[in-house]
């Protein structure tokens, strides 16, 4: 008997329902936290809410560009997984309502609203407005949807039909769609989290922002399958051998994140332009030094020496241990980003920081699991699924 017929792909209605009312409870909870928080303090609300929402969209931008890759490079590996990445990818054309307590608090979060207290910004202020802001923002999302929706469509049609003409015209979607996650992801990132300093720049800036989200995603889609496992979902479709393969992932993306990281910091240190360091200079001053000294320890060395084997990267706790700790730091990360904005002698820790966070992962959340309704967990019309179910690492 095959492996394939040992794992129902369809998830019971009984768990399904279940889950549902877990994370809408999860919802309700955490969006009343957040409506508190900003009736008692609007503009920490307001701050705290930029970092947990660009936590989530680079988290889904990360599966947008991946779920791509799979398909152009006719990857057979991930078949048994991808459509728990494909649910992922679908968070981001949620996150156009998750932005909407970021329109309207721009003058909370973005010092470029105040003109009186930025009149050097030149030929940035007419980009900075805060009307174009918004709109660039729908545009983005809009681009993203479409693309979204239209590999979703085909890889569910493709459940029925099993079929090849699925694959190939998602890989037709695939080829431009990678532009528009990497470039429109890049302008993103600029507008969302680089503006907060508006004289700052840095055109590596996209790229860091972007590697942070792929690797969040991909610890994610680690801690799910575990978790699958764990519930004898999908326990014989996911074997070891994929999961060896999620430790590559996570081994490589922590490198290329900090290759991004460090050579935006090298490039600004050697230019040595004012406006360049400055950014540098708000995050070595009082309690940010620290977590800036600590950034390279925390964000490369630790996980990476410690999936540098290869029995690490196939031991489950391991990996399991590393994602989590991908996920966490992933959020320092964002906060040391963001932070120094308002606070310049360092951290200030709120509440609101942790209930904006559980709101915003909590919608995507039950965005991710409403879609095993009535979709398969496992994308088992694609021709290259018995592959992947015999899967074995060289």
């Amino acid at each position: 008997m095959s492996m394939n017929q040992t794992d129902n792909y369809q998830l019971d209605a009984t768990r399904w329902a279940k889950g549902r009312n877990t994370l809408m409870l999860t919802v309700l909870i955490s969006v009343i936290a957040c409506v508190a928080g900003y009736l008692n303090d609007p503009v920490q609300f307001h701050r705290s809410y930029i970092i947990a929402f660009s936590y989530v969209a680079a988290t889904g931008l990360g599966a947008f560009f991946f779920v791509m890759v799979q398909y152009l490079t006719g990857s057979a590996w991930s078949v048994t997984m991808r459509r728990i990445m494909e649910n992922i990818m679908i968070t981001l054309p949620a996150c156009a309502i998750l932005f909407l307590p970021i329109a309207f608090g721009l003058k909370d979060i973005y010092p470029w609203t105040n003109r009186a207290a930025n009149p050097l910004l030149g030929t940035k202020g007419a980009y900075l407005t805060e009307n174009f802001f918004v709109l660039r923002t729908y545009i983005y999302f809009a681009l993203w949807s479409i693309w979204i929706f239209a590999i979703y469509y085909q890889s569910t049609k493709q459940d029925k039909e099993r079929s090849a003409r699925q694959m190939n015209v998602i890989a037709r979607w695939s080829a431009p769609g990678l532009f528009l996650a990497i470039v429109v992801g890049t302008l993103a990132s600029y507008d969302w989290l680089m503006s907060l300093e508006p004289r700052w720049y840095s055109t590596i800036f996209g790229l860091y922002i972007l590697s942070g989200g792929a690797l969040t995603f991909m610890s994610i889609v680690t801690l799910i399958c575990l978790g699958f496992r764990r519930a004898g979902i999908l326990k014989n479709s996911i074997t070891p051998e994929h999961y060896h393969d999620l430790g590559k992932w996570m081994f490589a993306l922590t490198a290329f994140y900090t290759y991004m990281a460090f050579s935006q910091y090298l490039l600004i240190w050697y230019a040595n332009l004012p406006e360049e360091t400055i950014w540098y200079r708000h995050r070595s001053v009082g309690g940010w030094l620290g977590i800036s000294l600590a950034m390279p320890f925390i964000r490369f060395l630790i996980p990476f020496f410690i999936t540098l084997s290869r029995p690490a990267k196939r031991s489950l706790k391991m990996i399991a241990a590393l994602a989590i700790w991908s996920i966490i730091v992933e959020y320092v990360d964002l906060y040391w980003v963001v932070m120094p904005t308002y606070f310049k002698t360092g951290p200030q820790i709120s509440w609101m920081d942790f209930a904006t966070l559980a709101a915003t992962l909590s919608v995507c959340a039950l965005v991710f699991w409403s879609r095993f309704r009535k979709n398969k967990l496992a994308p088992v019309g694609d021709l290259r699924f018995e592959q992947s179910l015999h899967f074995e690492n060289a």
